[in-house]
Parts: C-alpha cells; sequence; structure tokens
C-alpha cells in the first residue's frame, strides 16, 4: 500500500511539471466575459478558466494579480517573416507559395511576439489579381520555419484588385497602343483584372472537370491516361470546392462588387475582404455573402484608392453583420503589429464599440477568418494556451506587455528581456570588433613602388 501511495503521488507530481497556472488576474476570455479568475494549462492546452479553478500540487504559478491576462492577438493580414513577398512576372501566380520563403531568423517576429502577437497570416503581396499562396504562423521564436507554421490552419490564396495590380505591369498606370509597350505586363486597367480573375477561373473549372472524367472513367474500369497537372490552376480548383479560402485585397467599392458578381458566378465562398476601405458602402452585400473584413483602424488618403476611407468603416461594416478584424499590413519591423491592442481601442473611439469587441477584433474575429478558431482566439478550455499578460488594461495606451505563452510555453517575459539585454548588447559588440578586426587583417596591403 506504501508503494502504490509513493508511485500516485510521484505520478501526480510528475504531471504537474507541465502545469502552469496563472492566477487572480483579471481575465478577458473576449468570448465569455471578463472576471478576476485563474487559467489552468496543461500540455499547451487551456483545462480549465474560471473565478475559482483547482491547481495541481507541484503546478508552475504565474502570479497575475492585478494585471490583464487575454487571448493571444492574431494578426490576419502581415508580410513579415518572408524571404520575398511578390512574384510580380505574370498576373496569376497562384503557384507559387509563401511557406517556402518563411524566414524564422528575422527579428520581425520577437518584434510582434514583445507586443502580444501570437499568430499571423503572412501573405503574398498585392503585385497580381491572382497571387501566391498564404501561410499562417505562430511566433514560436526560435523555433525553424516548419516549426513556425500553424498545421491545422486550412490554405488560402491572395488576390488583388486596384492600382496596385495594374500599376505592377506598367508603372505608369495605363497602356497606350505603341508607347512602352515592351515591359507591359496585362492588365494594366481595372476592366482588365476583372477578365484575368474570370479567364483563370473559367481554366480551373475546365481542369476540374477534366480530373472529375478522368476519375470517372477509372472508376468504370477503362484505361485512360490522367490530365496534365496544372500547380497554377490546381490551387484555383481547391478555391472552387471551397478547400482553400481567399483573402482579396481590395479598395473601391465598384471592385468589391464586381468581385462579389465573379465569385458568385463561380460558387466561391470563405472571402476575406483585405483593407476594404470602402466597405462601409457595401456591407450589406459583404454580410450576406458571410463575407469578412480586415481592414485598418484610421489610414486613410495615403493614395488616391484610399480617398473615401473613413474610421469607422470598421464599426459600420461589423453593425452591418460583417466579422470585422484590424489587421497590420507589416512587412518589415513589424511597427504597427506590436500595437495591434491599440489600433483595436481606435475602434471604440471611433465606432462606440464595446472592450469585448474591440478586442474580438484582433483575437476571434481574425481567427474565424483563417479558419483557426477552434484552436485560438478567446481564452476557453480545449483551445491552445496562447495568452498574453499586459500589466494594465490591453486597451490603454500606457499597457505593456509582459509575458506571452504560446502552446502553453513561455516565448516572451518583459523582466527577463530587460535583464538579459546588457549581456546581448556585450555579445554583439564582441562580433562586431571580432568582424572588423578580420576585415583589417584580411584587407589587401599597399605595396611601395620599387
Amino acid at each position: 500500500m506504501r508503494v502504490l501511495t509513493l508511485l500516485l503521488i510521484s505520478g501526480a507530481l510528475l504531471s504537474a511539471q507541465n502545469v502552469t497556472v496563472i492566477q487572480n488576474g483579471i481575465i478577458h476570455t473576449v468570448t465569455k466575459g471578463t472576471f478576476q479568475g485563474s487559467v489552468v494549462i496543461r500540455d499547451g492546452k487551456i483545462t480549465d478558466v474560471g473565478e475559482k479553478v483547482m491547481t495541481p500540487p507541484g503546478a508552475k504559478i504565474v502570479d497575475a494579480t492585478g494585471k490583464h491576462v487575454m487571448p493571444g492577438i492574431i494578426d490576419a493580414h502581415t508580410h513579415i517573416a518572408l524571404d520575398s513577398i511578390n512574384e510580380m512576372s505574370l498576373s496569376v501566380t497562384s503557384m507559387v507559395d509563401m511557406e517556402d520563403v518563411v524566414a524564422p531568423e528575422q527579428p520581425s517576429i520577437y518584434r510582434a511576439l514583445a507586443g502580444g502577437v501570437t499568430t499571423a497570416n503572412t501573405m503574398h503581396g498585392s503585385a497580381n489579381s491572382i497571387g501566391g499562396q498564404n501561410v499562417v504562423f505562430k511566433m514560436r521564436w526560435g523555433q525553424n520555419a516548419d516549426g513556425l507554421i500553424f498545421k491545422q490552419a486550412p490554405p488560402s490564396l491572395k488576390m488583388a484588385l486596384g492600382e496596385n495590380v495594374k500599376r505592377s505591369g506598367n508603372p505608369s498606370g495605363f497602356q497606350m497602343p505603341g508607347v512602352g509597350q515592351q515591359n507591359l505586363r496585362y492588365p494594366g486597367t481595372r476592366m482588365g483584372v476583372e477578365d484575368v480573375i474570370r479567364e483563370a477561373y473559367t481554366r480551373a473549372r475546365a481542369y476540374q472537370q477534366e480530373w472529375k472524367d478522368y476519375e470517372a472513367r477509372k472508376a468504370r474500369g477503362e484505361t485512360a491516361l490522367p490530365p496534365r497537372r496544372d500547380l497554377q490552376i490546381e490551387p484555383l480548383v481547391e478555391v472552387l470546392e471551397g478547400k482553400r479560402r481567399v483573402h482579396a485585397h481590395c479598395y473601391r467599392a465598384d471592385e468589391i462588387l464586381m468581385l462579389m458578381r465573379v465569385f458568385d458566378d463561380f460558387g466561391i465562398k470563405n472571402v476575406t475582404w483585405q483593407h476594404v476601405l470602402e466597405g462601409y458602402k457595401v456591407a450589406k452585400e459583404m454580410a450576406a455573402r458571410g463575407d469578412g473584413a480586415s481592414t485598418f483602424s484610421d489610414w486613410w488618403a495615403y493614395k488616391v484608392e484610399a480617398g473615401a476611407a473613413i474610421p469607422y468603416k470598421a464599426a459600420i461594416m461589423q453593425a452591418k453583420g460583417v466579422n470585422v478584424s484590424i489587421n497590420s499590413d507589416d512587412a518589415g519591423g513589424a511597427e504597427l503589429m506590436r500595437r495591434l491592442n491599440t489600433e483595436a481601442a481606435k475602434i471604440m473611439k471611433y465606432g462606440g464599440v464595446s472592450e469585448d469587441q474591440a478586442l474580438a477584433m484582433i483575437t476571434i474575429n481574425p481567427a474565424r477568418q483563417l479558419g483557426i478558431d477552434k484552436f485560438v482566439g478567446s481564452i476557453e478550455a480545449g483551445k491552445d494556451a496562447d495568452i498574453v499578460i499586459y500589466d494594465k488594461n490591453p486597451l490603454s495606451i500606457y499597457s505593456k506587455v509582459e509575458k506571452v505563452f504560446i502552446d502553453g510555453k513561455p516565448y516572451f517575459d518583459r523582466d527577463n528581456d530587460m535583464t538579459e539585454r546588457p549581456k546581448k548588447e556585450a555579445q554583439k559588440k564582441g562580433l562586431l570588433d571580432k568582424e572588423k578586426d578580420s576585415e583589417k587583417r584580411n584587407a589587401p596591403q599597399m605595396r611601395r613602388p620599387s
């Protein structure tokens, strides 16, 4: 009996080694209200959350008294941590995949992490009518490229409308017969963009039918050669079949309506409109399709297409039934990305939304747009333990991120970061000095003429 008791006790202590309890914090669950309580994390998952929870003996305790605990921030539109962003040689580049150019060593990952961002949708650029395949990843700083990727996220594709597309083939923005035609890439107009998109999905529909016919002949026992594979068209077939989501870069209401008609003609759903600065004009149509909108808080007039943007657009679209998220569109240093909490707070100012609604725009709403809301986006039992602890209300401009957990593991700790900085600065200086010494030793020596 004594041996059995000891085994049970040792087993309980061993299991508690993978348990962390965040205690006595102000918990912003986003979907289940806000209260003072605790969160239990076991093996990377949230197993319990509430005003009172059972704390297993031997669990690691994180004291969050007086602090604010919220789900990790999700950015539905970024271009960080990529070796390249745009493949501009063609207007349809659906065969390229951003997963192949993820750069895990880029410091933008750590900077975003320090701003409370735990997940991002890093996308192909907007130089193409139909761009490349996007990749969703977690900010697991220190992991390799494969270790960053959010494996459960459904695949998606980037599309784009407007100035970026038509000017990528011709910097002047228009085509004129006989003038500089040698370097032009079709399309050069907005109506040409629609033509390219329709033609591509028409080809995809024909390619889809070819494979259906081939599979039917095989099922009948007939001898048949498979169609020639087309890597450019295969992702578009996945879009037609609902297996791949679309993220469509857009600004103007007329173009949004145009692409809606194209999508309706081809039966394409699961669309998130990116930027969508005039989305407030067509919010009813977006809601009727069940589409999402990922936008900026208060950017406008930075180019002609953005002239009709207003800071009330996010709240207006939400009021009309559209699932709205706030994104950064960061590509380099994650400057806006690490302040998405205050970008969400602006929607309270401009639209009068509640705290939970504002936080939802950077957590559960983008999670739904990316198809990962079963795993992240709120503090609920069963979800990944992607959690951020702030010293003050996360919607305050004075708040700072203190700790960030991803899959239950601590990936950022402000106190540790500040403590380690002098040592890391000394290491950096030593490496730079060593490099300078090496350059001096290897520099060619000037000889005096004899």
